[in-house]
């Protein structure tokens, strides 16, 4: 029998050893989410959002002890996982709120005993191959609309966040969604590739360029509704009118958040020569308050990064940027001792012929560049094949908006960051992927337009 070992990434130990999927269960798993999608489709809406209503509750109920899952599985720390979970409650609200009106059948035209509606019908059978740095966020982001508007969902979580993706599947089935209705499965990447052979009708996928280009690839050729939510290279644009000490403190939280590895992480920052060096100390400054320890610990906030093998990834991007002259303010190096740490890294006087300013970093390891004025600014923010989120720093709202309207993003900020509303859609541009979640554009996302043409007689 295949198994799955999770490892605890502050520690390096043995959590457990799940039973795996293999290419055999996942089409059996399959096939048992598209026997029961009619049925789950003809099931009132009501009743849909009332199982989602208990899966909240459960979630409320069970908070300190789905926290405490996360933060052993993944080294968030223990605040960043309550943090997660009490900001998905607000997302789920969301959905429930809006689903009524974004599902809802539209008379278009109604004349001459013509009449003219657009009907939202489910897509079927969804397929979720999610993401470990927010599982909650990120899962739910897709489970929930999915199954508010009839879908079967086959939920792969990502095998560095499994035992949350159990957690999600039993409050689920305790709050009435059927077995067969959201079924996860267990295992790493053969598992996602015997999904992907199966006859689903929507894939979506939150990971790295380099997973979601073949994934296209496997499923281009089919023509299901494919969303992929890759990565990005965020940066922001602090202007010389910007009071450099408060945008500094806001964008170290941003940069080194979840220690780093959000998707929409700052990851470069350009500023105004004029206040470079004023922003540049107070950054440091900010970023030596941060504690790195124990992720269970409550004062915790730099945990451990979760997949050991982006340690030499930043290894990699430091000794670059040092080789081409890149000053080293802070950190550089990983953290002693077992488990998977890196210290909170900050660097001056960087450029684009740097890895560090061009590819993701994913950890805690962030870029300043002096600017000469907003053009040059813009130039860089643009210079980049991803366009995830962009922000810019100053008390002009009208300068913001202009420099704004300029960059190639999904999501743009003025005077913050590394924020996500679920009000907002998200969605990114170039390789930072395809589709998008939240809105009422992402629960109309798992419809399709089905359209009628009634002729009175």
């Amino acid at each position: 029998m295949t198994t799955l070992a999770i490892d605890n990434p502050a520690t390096g130990e043995r959590i457990t050893e799940l039973p795996a999927d293999d290419a055999a269960s996942v089409a059996a798993k399959a096939a048992a989410a598209r026997a029961a999608q009619p049925g789950w489709a003809a099931v009132p809406l009501a009743v849909r959002k009332a199982c989602i209503t208990r899966f909240r509750a459960g979630i409320v109920r069970e908070l300190d002890t789905l926290a405490a899952t996360m933060t052993r599985e993944t080294g968030k720390p223990i605040r960043m996982s309550r943090n997660e979970l009490n900001g998905l409650l607000g997302r789920i609200d969301f959905f429930l709120a809006e689903v009524d009106g974004a599902a809802a059948s539209e008379t278009v035209f109604d004349d001459g005993g013509m009449k003219e509606q657009i009907q939202h019908v489910p897509l079927g059978v969804v397929a979720n191959i999610s993401a470990w740095n927010y599982p909650w966020f990120v899962g739910c982001n897709v489970i929930v609309p999915a199954l508010l508007t009839g879908n079967t969902v086959l939920y792969k979580p990502s095998e560095y966040a499994t035992l949350t993706g159990l957690e999600i599947a039993r409050l689920l089935h305790e709050a009435g969604v059927p077995q067969d209705v959201f079924i996860p499965l267990v295992g790493a990447g053969a598992v996602g590739a015997a999904l992907l052979a199966q006859p689903i009708d929507g894939l979506f996928f939150t990971g790295s360029h380099a997973t979601g280009a073949k994934i296209a690839q496997a499923v281009g050729g089919r023509f299901i509704k494919l969303q992929l939510e890759l990565g990005g290279k965020d940066p922001t644009y602090v202007c010389d009118d910007a009071d450099p000490k408060a945008a500094a403190e806001s964008l170290a939280d941003g940069a080194m958040y979840n220690t780093g590895q959000s998707c929409c992480s700052v990851e470069r920052i350009y500023v105004h020569e004029k206040i470079h060096d004023a922003f540049v100390a107070a950054f440091v400054d900010t970023v030596k308050t941060f504690k790195v320890g124990d992720p269970l610990s409550e004062d915790t906030y730099i945990g451990a990064l979760t997949r050991a093998p982006q340690l030499e990834l930043l290894e990699a991007q430091v000794a670059d940027a040092r080789a081409k002259g890149a000053v080293l303010l802070a950190g550089g190096r990983r953290g002693a001792g077992p488990g998977n740490w890196f210290e909170p890294t900050v660097f001056a006087h960087v450029n684009h012929g740097m890895a560090l300013m061009r590819e993701e970093s994913f950890g805690p390891v962030i870029g300043i560049q002096k600017v000469g004025g907003d053009g040059e600014a813009v130039a860089l923010m643009n210079d980049t094949r991803y366009g995830l989120t962009a922000g810019v720093y100053t008390p002009d709202a009208q300068r913001a908006q202009a420099l704004l309207a300029q960059v190639n993003a999904g999501s743009v900020y003025w005077n913050c960051c590394d924020r996500v509303s679920p009000r907002l859609p998200w969605s990114g541009v170039g390789d930072s992927g395809v589709g998008l979640t939240l809105s009422r554009y992402g629960i109309q996302t798992f419809t399709r337009p089905k359209a009628w043409h009634l002729r009175q007689t």
